[in-house]
């Protein structure tokens, strides 16, 4: 049983933000002084991405656990049990054709689960990959 009751679930679910996240503020955090020619919460493409490289036609999600099911953290609240996995169910279905037309216009998609955004290195190392090493400037 929920221990939190079906007004509350309400309230706490509306609540919830789609931009200036602490995920996001989190994330930009990794990345500033580092690659700083991006743009946040690009509402001009597919799926509205947290984070666009427009030159390196990039989009990057950052996935929080609970909304987007991640096997290790994600957890169905039981009041609405019903609802709620068809919602999820639903998120990572539309994930899924998201990644396959950002595909199709010849762009790159990378998606951090929430959980995977506290390992500043792997974060780092993940994006190298995509957008080459970044250089420390050093003022003399």
């Amino acid at each position: 049983m929920d221990n939190v009751s079906r007004r509350k679930r309400s309230e706490t679910m509306r609540a919830v933000k789609a931009s200036n996240t602490s995920l996001g503020k989190d994330f930009k955090s990794i990345i500033s002084g580092k690659w700083d020619n991006y743009a946040s919460n690009f509402s001009n493409l597919p799926g509205k991405p947290d984070i666009v490289f427009l030159e390196k036609k990039l989009s990057i999600f950052l996935d929080s656990c609970f909304w987007h099911g991640c096997k290790l953290h994600c957890r169905i609240p039981q009041t609405n049990n019903t609802y709620w996995i068809k919602k999820i169910n639903g998120n990572k279905k539309h994930d899924k054709e998201v990644n396959k037309l950002y595909k199709k216009m010849g762009w790159r998609v990378i998606r951090f689960w929430e959980h995977s955004i506290k390992n500043k290195g792997r974060v780092i190392s993940k994006l190298e990959k995509h957008l080459g090493k970044y250089e420390t400037i050093v003022k003399v």
